[in-house]
């Protein structure tokens, strides 16, 4: 899920800096610390925006920064346990796929495919299902739950499991089979109902 976070924080403008718009300066602070990184609360860091800095800042002795308070806006992603996700397929590997949802890969094991049994052909980049022959792809676009999450420390960048394996997930092709069965059976319910109420 996407959101948009405030966020409090202290930077140090160095002196080399000092020649800089001040707003700028914290800016180009914020990003470099915040952006890409991982949090245990917020999810992934994708972008900061609107820094409001204090002009008047504190200096320490023995050092010739100044601190100033920030408060800024921070788009974060953070998955969600059972959340509903889209996603690009972006790698085939032996055990499944890697899905890109939002800033991270996701992955998509073979046994949370679908109920058939598959292979991966990792050199052409597809998952066969023998059965239906449904096939995977990398650059097909997949919807998906997320099954697992596991963020870790912002050093890493944490682990995610989804599942296609429920109805109305996978690709839009898939979908429409679903869609299109589902509407089959209710006009054959519908006809079927027609016939009794006529006979009786």
């Amino acid at each position: 899920m996407f959101s948009i976070s405030t966020l409090v924080d202290v930077v140090r403008i160095p002196p080399s800096m000092f020649n800089n718009d001040l707003k700028k300066a914290a800016t180009s602070i914020l990003k470099e610390k915040y952006e890409s990184m991982i949090n245990s609360e917020l999810g992934y860091i994708i972008m900061i925006m609107n820094t409001n800095i204090e002009p008047t800042g504190k200096m320490i002795t023995g050092d010739g920064g100044t601190y100033h308070k920030v408060e800024f806006d921070a788009l974060t992603f953070y998955p969600k346990l059972q959340e509903i996700v889209n996603g690009e397929i972006v790698d085939i590997t032996d055990f499944g796929a890697f899905v890109r949802i939002g800033p991270t890969d996701a992955l998509l094991h073979l046994s949370q495919v679908m109920d058939d049994y598959l292979r991966s052909d990792v050199k052409s980049g597809i998952i066969l299902a023998n059965q239906s022959e449904r096939t995977l792809k990398i650059g097909s676009t997949i919807r998906a739950r997320i099954t697992a999450v596991s963020l870790g420390k912002a050093t890493t960048m944490g682990k995610i499991g989804i599942t296609c394996r429920q109805p109305f997930l996978g690709t839009d092709e898939w979908i429409t089979e679903e869609l299109k069965k589902i509407e089959s059976n209710q006009k054959d319910n519908d006809k079927k109902e027609k016939i009794k109420i006529k006979k009786n």
